[in-house]
């Protein structure tokens, strides 16, 4: 079995799709589809089945895909042990979320932009699940999770740190400055959050349920903080986020604690050999996030 076989059928399988897969590898699609068939020639079986459009893995498929991928990370292993290189080198793909991309993560974007920039970062917006699956497929080189939870199957992972939470709303808002607030008051207020899927906003409407309470839709952090601060509604989120306008007066923080604690968390594929430059990149977010954190 050739190795750049084995690259091209990992992506397919990876993908599901000789087409994203030829853009992703920069070659022509009928040379994924040769190789394709190059390699189930060589083994003497199939390894996708083909559904009109799409295709998935045979149960053939499905037993190479973790092979191909150790001995793919092998060589690569093994090329940087041989290759000596003055500086760190290489791609990562990085799945985060945009709380952690725009408020935890520019000090380490910083860092590899200046000081390692032969090594590139490429991050990928995705939340909690979509992350994990696709460092279980290898999609993802590495992924920064904000979960209750901090173990996650088929990933190892690590905290960085306890990330604070804060329910804020406009210092005009009909709660700001009241004590002892219940959920029964939150419910009956107008709520505000991201998407579905983020976490925080998740766990809060689960907090909540019993009232079933609507949520004011606005989709990205920065959104949500300008639909807070001009008295639409209350939200709660990461108070690394909310810092600045907490100081300079233009959102108030509401006297409740939320009854689940999140976790900034980096994970990457158990089992997975990490070269050089990305252990570089783990021990970098290790300590960079932590010092940022209070409870670091």
């Amino acid at each position: 079995m050739e190795l750049r076989l084995l690259i091209t059928f990992e992506k397919v399988a990876t993908v599901l799709s000789f087409t994203r897969a030829a853009t992703e590898l920069k070659y022509a699609q009928s040379s994924v589809t040769s190789q394709v068939r190059a390699l189930e020639s060589s083994l003497g079986v199939e390894l996708f089945e083909r559904l009109g459009s799409r295709i998935r893995l045979t149960e053939a498929g499905e037993r190479l895909l973790p092979y191909a991928r150790r001995i793919i990370e092998l060589a690569e292993e093994a090329r940087a042990a041989v290759v000596e290189t003055e500086e760190p080198a290489g791609t990562i793909a990085v799945g985060t979320m945009e709380s952690l991309t725009s408020y935890r993560l520019p000090p380490l974007l910083e860092l590899f932009h200046h000081r390692y920039p032969k090594v590139q970062l490429s991050l990928r917006p995705t939340l909690g699940d979509a992350t994990r699956q696709a460092l279980r497929q290898g999609t993802y080189d590495i992924g920064f999770l904000m979960e209750p939870d901090t173990e996650h199957e088929g990933l190892e992972s690590e905290v960085l740190a306890e990330e604070p939470l804060v329910l804020v709303a406009s210092p005009r808002h009909p709660l700001a400055g009241r004590t002892d607030l219940t959920a029964a008051d939150l419910a009956a207020a107008q709520l505000v959050g991201t998407e579905p899927g983020c976490p925080y906003r998740d766990l809060f409407e689960e907090s909540l349920s019993q009232w079933s309470p609507p949520f004011m839709e606005f989709g990205t952090i920065e959104a949500t903080k300008r639909g807070v601060a001009g008295g639409l509604g209350i939200a709660l989120v990461p108070r690394v986020t909310v810092s600045e306008e907490l100081a300079s007066g233009a959102l108030g923080e509401l006297d409740w604690r939320p009854p689940f604690t999140l976790f900034t968390q980096i994970a990457w594929r158990r089992g997975k050999r990490l070269p050089a430059h990305v252990r570089l990149f783990v021990e970098q977010a290790r300590r960079l996030v932590r010092e940022q954190s209070p409870t670091g």
